[in-house]
């Protein structure tokens, strides 16, 4: 008896697990969404390059030849009271460097920010040394953080009289916090047209559909909020009764939403490298191929199916289309079929028979030519 109820409760089980991932397969975009913060960008919110020339010291024999790297240090050398010529300095422990930095929306008065190094003149190694402090400055020439500290390359140089080794690339280095930020640039991200507060969202990849989406998504919390104004842009009204403070937690809101992100027909084909990528909803009209001595023929046919259901008598005949798909090689000739692929049915077929990609890049070229590709074709 004690049999029975266990084996009837494993059956109740194992039903209950089926449903549920039928359930989940016929679920449509699952898997697909996105947060609408990991696809838009708040205008506004952006970071401001800075660049400065700089002298990296403690070289150990592997900086520059030159003059100007002399030049520069006799300059900084003046300024504390020693007056000396480019000549009267010697060997290759200073380099001069090209000094960047990212000034982020949101970075105050004595911050720090990260700092990238890049030797200049004929400087062989930066490991080891030093950058001496530095200004850098905005594209408007105001100076916004001053640089300076120890540069870290993440490799290292080993030579002898006839042989050298070198892990990494030697002559750009990162200064981990090694800026303070003397002058901020606030962002600003709310605006204020007639009396009312607007927040602008970027979409990066531009999609009505998409955009459309994310309009909705945030009007179901905050009703006549959001609006997409075009492709890529979509509009949110603050509402009234969200104060000045709590405008952080309105942009959190807007944006933890999930949307189903509309991907567009489009095949990138970059010629130098071979790469093909091929969106999800491209597709291939009617049509036969013959690529040199390939013949790929497409067709479809109607077969009779006769499911079973798990764990019951239940089941339906229904006619169903199969797609066949075939690949020889000969002297070969066009067979015209009327069926409909996908680009990742076609290429499958052609990667098992060893096409190389200039085959598929020649194949692609001459579909989009015949109108058998609905796809935008973008040649890198």
């Amino acid at each position: 008896m004690k049999s029975t109820i266990r084996a009837k409760k494993q059956k109740s089980v194992i039903v209950l697990m089926t449903c549920a991932l039928i359930a989940c397969a016929l679920m449509p975009g699952v898997g697909q969404c996105e947060r609408i913060k990991d696809i838009v960008d708040i205008q506004g919110l952006r970071s401001n390059p800075l660049t400065g020339v700089g002298l990296v010291i403690g070289l150990a024999g592997t900086g520059d030849s030159g003059v100007l790297s002399r030049q520069m240090l006799t300059n900084m050398l003046r300024d504390s009271g020693l007056v000396l010529n480019p000549t009267d300095l010697t060997g290759g422990n200073i380099a001069v460097v090209w000094v960047t930095a990212e000034l982020g929306p949101f970075a105050r008065e004595g911050s720090r920010i990260d700092v990238d190094v890049s030797a200049i003149g004929d400087a062989k190694s930066l490991q080891g040394g030093k950058l001496m402090p530095t200004p850098l400055k905005g594209l408007d020439g105001q100076v916004y953080a001053i640089a300076d500290g120890g540069v870290s390359i993440g490799g290292w140089t080993a030579a002898g009289d006839k042989a050298s080794i070198t892990k990494n690339h030697q002559t750009v280095g990162r200064i981990p916090d090694g800026a303070v930020v003397e002058k901020e640039e606030i962002a600003i991200f709310v605006e204020y047209i007639g009396g009312y507060r607007l927040i602008t969202l970027n979409l990066r990849n531009s999609d009505f559909s998409t955009a459309e989406q994310i309009s909705k998504a945030i009007n179901r919390d905050y009703a006549n909020s959001a609006v997409a104004v075009d492709a890529g842009t979509v509009t949110v009204k603050v509402p009234s009764e969200i104060s000045e403070e709590d405008i952080a937690g309105f942009i959190v809101d807007i944006r933890k939403h999930e949307v189903k992100v509309d991907v567009p027909a489009v095949v990138v084909i970059n010629e130098r490298t071979g790469t093909i990528v091929v969106g999800e909803n491209v597709g291939i009209s009617a049509v036969a191929i013959s690529q040199g001595s390939l013949v790929i023929k497409i067709k479809e046919m109607p077969i009779v199916s006769q499911p079973t259901a798990p764990f019951s008598d239940a089941g339906q005949t229904k006619v169903v289309q199969e797609t066949l798909i075939g690949v020889e090689e000969d002297e070969g000739h066009l067979i015209p079929m009327s069926r409909s692929v996908t680009v990742s049915e076609l290429a499958k077929s052609l990667n098992g028979i060893g096409a190389t990609p200039t085959d598929l890049i020649a194949i692609f070229n001459a579909l989009k030519k015949a109108g058998a590709l609905q796809a935008k074709l973008v040649i890198m």
